[in-house]
């Protein structure tokens, strides 16, 4: 297992990585230096911790690249307090670097061995994090507007359930495609409308339903 010292120095190269490929954002580079990638994996893969690679989670899930994460998170335009859904809660490595970033985060996951993971890792580092077990494409209609929508699985369409529990004026980052997804912008203006914006291709485990409501 990697010394703290060895993994100290990785997080740094990640985090230098992120700047040489685009991360811009000061917030998200912060959040990436206050949050252990480590911690959201089994312990037998703490020396891929902070390599730019997915690594496998239960249920044939991932844990996404370290710039997918950082350049969605950029796309998103955090500020403290705003209020942000991510749909597919995962290992909860992206919840917690919203978090950092100030963000009050409500996470959804559909998956109950996911789910029953990531909200005891999260409440244990953050217990501000709200965590819901649930269908993504329903969303967390309770809580919402939102001042911010992630998702981070990849839809066929832009589900209608989650915009609109979008705020005016809010924004949406959204992967969308079959195969492969486009990254997408989306930002409600106040007259209901959308404006759209494209980000390139990426890859991310699609988008499902689950029987379970709200």
């Amino acid at each position: 297992m990697p010394t703290d010292y060895v993994l100290l120095g990785a997080k740094k190269r990640m985090i230098e990585s992120l700047k040489e490929k685009g991360i811009t954002d000061e917030n998200v580079l912060k959040a990436f230096d206050k949050v252990d990638r480590h911690l959201f994996m089994d312990s037998f893969l703490w020396n891929k911790a902070y390599e730019e690679t997915a690594l496998k989670l239960p249920m044939g899930q991932t844990i996404s690249h370290p710039y997918t994460v950082a350049f969605q998170s950029q796309l998103l335009q955090v500020r403290k307090g705003l209020k942000v859904l991510e749909i597919g809660t995962g290992s909860g490595f992206q919840a917690a670097i919203l978090s950092a970033m100030g963000a009050r985060v409500f996470t959804i996951e559909r998956q109950m061995a996911l789910y029953q993971k990531s909200s005891k890792l999260l409440e244990q580092m953050d217990n501000s994090i709200y965590t819901v077990f649930g269908d993504g494409f329903h969303g967390i209609p309770r809580f919402a507007p939102y001042d911010r929508i992630i998702v981070t699985c990849g839809a066929s369409e832009v589900p209608k359930s989650l915009l609109g529990q979008l705020a005016d004026n809010g924004i949406m980052v959204i992967p969308v495609g079959e195969e492969s997804q486009t990254m997408m912008r989306l930002t409600k203006t106040g007259d209901g409308t959308y404006e759209e914006e494209t980000f390139g291709d990426f890859l991310f485990v699609p988008m499902l339903k689950s029987r379970v409501t709200f």
